[in-house]
């Protein structure tokens, strides 16, 4: 792939928690605090969420060095527990170009699969970055749910 289609992070991940609760845990301000930061020694003390079509989310991830790294997007689809789609721009993109994440999640036997697709991601090198931070939010969302 070449261009923007090969600037897209696909990662499928399966939890041991019912769908209400992982969509549950990418919408609830308390719970993301918990786990929404690329890194188990990072923190997000700061989570607003107006869980609403054209309503506005914003995260604020803090580094181990006290960086602060901000996400914010509107929320463009909800099906609860089906499907999330919003809208982002990073604070620490320079292009400030804005991306589009969509979520499903499909439960079976009482456990949930969440397929997040992050695509209008403008660099390769950004796309490289977003593939490793939503990895270990992936991480600390499954460290999360188990808890």
């Amino acid at each position: 792939m070449t261009g923007d289609a090969a600037r897209v992070v696909r990662i499928e991940r399966s939890f041991d928690a019912p769908a209400e609760n992982v969509f549950d845990a990418w919408t609830s301000p308390e719970v993301m605090r918990r786990w929404y930061h690329a890194g188990p020694d990072w923190e997000t003390p700061e989570v607003e969420v107006d869980l609403r079509v054209g309503g506005r989310v914003r995260i604020v991830m803090r580094k181990p060095d006290g960086t602060e790294v901000a996400l914010s997007g509107e929320y463009m689809e909800i099906d609860r527990p089906h499907r999330l789609t919003m809208t982002c721009t990073f604070s620490d993109d320079p292009s400030n170009e804005e991306q589009l994440i969509e979520l499903s999640f499909s439960e079976a036997d009482g456990s949930t699969t969440v397929v997040l697709i992050n695509s209008r991601i403008p660099t390769d090198e950004r796309r490289d970055a977003q593939q490793n931070g939503w990895g270990l939010c992936l991480d600390n969302l499954a460290r999360t749910l188990s808890a």
